[in-house]
């Protein structure tokens, strides 16, 4: 199988996974594992939300275009702009997934849910920020040394937990945002060949 087939498939088996999650989010109810997860997170000390919020934004829209607007200034043009164009693919995606699924945020649906900052507006699943930092990170990972792939998908799964500890999204949410990104990244990387 060529590289473009085998990224085209496992952006299929991404989005099928995106597609399921949509089905669990329409039931309306958390599973017990689910809400274990959230509490899990959601509970941890509140010390740490400034340093947190600032990492989360790396996976916002204006995130992904002010880091794919600094690695293009740093001498590299094309990864910045495919930087930029994965993440706002994903963070896009996220907007239109939204509808389907008609998931709330956290508050409206677990009853202890803790909001850290500002409470968020809309609907939860997929996780827009999720999808942002995994497609991202995704796009960046040929263009590092091996030991760096790690921490750096480790950082974008950090975002995805950042959510949930703040109070803006559910385990399923991050699950389905991590779908979206990888589904995003690989779907860009098929029809446009390596950055």
């Amino acid at each position: 199988m060529d590289q473009r087939a085998t990224d085209l498939t496992v952006a299929g088996l991404a989005f099928g996974a995106l597609v399921g999650g949509v089905v669990e989010a329409r039931r309306g109810s958390l599973r017990s594992m689910e809400a274990r997860w959230f509490a899990g997170l959601n509970r941890v000390s509140a010390r740490g939300h400034v340093p947190v919020w600032a990492a989360m934004q790396l996976g916002s829209l204006g995130g992904s275009l002010a880091v794919g607007a600094a690695v293009a200034r740093a001498g590299r043009p094309r990864l910045g702009r495919r930087l930029a164009t994965v993440g706002a693919l994903a963070w896009a995606g996220s907007k239109v997934v939204k509808p389907f699924a008609q998931r709330g945020r956290p508050a409206s649906v677990v009853e202890a849910a803790r909001v850290l900052g500002r409470e968020q507006a809309g609907l939860g699943y997929p996780s827009g920020h999720a999808a942002v930092a995994v497609a991202m990170a995704l796009a960046a990972a040929p263009h590092v040394g091996p030991r760096w792939r790690a921490p750096l998908v480790t950082g974008a799964t950090a975002v995805g937990a950042a959510r949930i500890y703040v109070g803006a999204h559910l385990p399923l949410d991050v699950a389905g945002g991590v779908a979206l990104g990888v589904a995003t990244e690989r779907v860009v990387r098929a029809l446009r060949g390596p950055a």
